[in-house]
């Protein structure tokens, strides 16, 4: 190129996970039956909770809204990163890059906002029970969900601007097995400045401001729940709560380490690893452990395949 400082028709070369050929098919396979397993988890948790009726109540309803992000999230790195292992150069065209730099932190934005909601419904819930019907509305409850996806989506627009107005002129090669923030700042000969700034306040707001809203949520959650007088009633509900802290401090916790710290002390070659965490492993447990474990979603599965049965025998027996 006669001008390296144009940007508008590079391709970047992912150097990926590993440098071990060896060990590309072990992960191949590995986060193939990830991906499976998420996709196959979350289409069936909003199967269910479209489908059953028992269901239709603002828990379930953000907790759809959370399956169908996580199926988004996943499929903004994992088919990529399938399609690499497999492949003797890892390129990424410089608009496929953008593309996949605005969902991937558009999703991520999403999933942070929703587990804030979702803690605000499980406050509702067991804070405010007789209320609990006028406070989380349908009306209500629509509302939380696309100022979700909004505050999502504008929120990556900001990031993904200031990532490509700057210069790549140090190298193609990025340093990790997909398009993100500090990579590919590390290959820019400009000054960042400008992008720590937004990275701190546009992604800080949303990342440390879901994440304070959702401690908030659990320690009047936590204060409401020790002041119940039976064990079994406590017992229940800190199960529920248990679970999903688990999640939040995991998703929360690799997001600040990933994002919310200077520039100077990123270890690319180590730090690529993180987001496999939040951005992989995360959305195939969360089915796990927000629903498949619940008695409500196994009741309504149960319902809805043996609805399925009862409609197979009448099919076959008027045949």
């Amino acid at each position: 190129m006669a001008d390296n400082h144009t940007t508008w028709f590079y391709e970047f070369t992912l150097l990926g996970l590993t440098d071990n050929v060896k060990s590309e098919f072990i992960l191949f396979v590995f986060f193939l039956v990830v991906y499976v397993i998420t996709v196959l988890g979350n289409s069936l948790m909003v199967i269910i909770i479209t489908l059953s009726s028992s269901l239709q109540s603002p828990m379930y309803f953000l907790l759809r809204n959370l399956s169908i992000v996580d199926m988004c999230y996943t499929t903004c790195t994992v088919p990529k990163l399938l399609q690499d292992f497999l492949s003797d150069v890892k390129r990424i065209s410089f608009f496929g890059c953008v593309a996949q730099l605005y969902f991937f932190i558009s999703f991520g934005g999403i999933e942070c906002v929703l587990l804030a909601a979702m803690a605000g419904d499980r406050f509702a819930a067991i804070c405010m029970p007789l209320r609990y019907t006028e406070v989380m509305s349908w009306k209500m409850c629509t509302i939380l969900a696309i100022v979700c996806w909004i505050i999502g989506f504008l929120n990556s627009l900001a990031h993904t601007v200031f990532t490509f107005r700057l210069p790549f002129c140090r190298s193609r090669s990025l340093n990790h097995f997909f398009c993100d923030i500090p990579p590919l700042l590390a290959l820019s000969c400009a000054d960042t400045t400008i992008n720590e700034v937004v990275v701190y306040t546009a992604g800080g707001s949303v990342i440390v401001g879901s994440f304070i809203l959702t401690i908030l949520s659990y320690i009047f959650i936590v204060k409401a729940i020790l002041k119940i007088r039976t064990a079994t009633g406590r017992q229940k509900a800190f199960s529920t709560c248990a679970s999903h802290l688990v999640t939040v401090v995991l998703y929360y916790g690799t997001i600040v380490f990933t994002y919310i710290r200077p520039t100077s002390s990123y270890s690319l070659d180590k730090d690529r690893v993180v987001p496999v965490l939040y951005g992989i492993i995360t959305p195939m447990l969360n089915p796990i452990i927000y629903s498949l474990r619940n008695k409500e979603v196994h009741g309504a599965l149960s319902k809805v395949i043996l609805r399925k049965k009862i409609r197979k025998i009448s099919t076959v027996h008027y045949t």
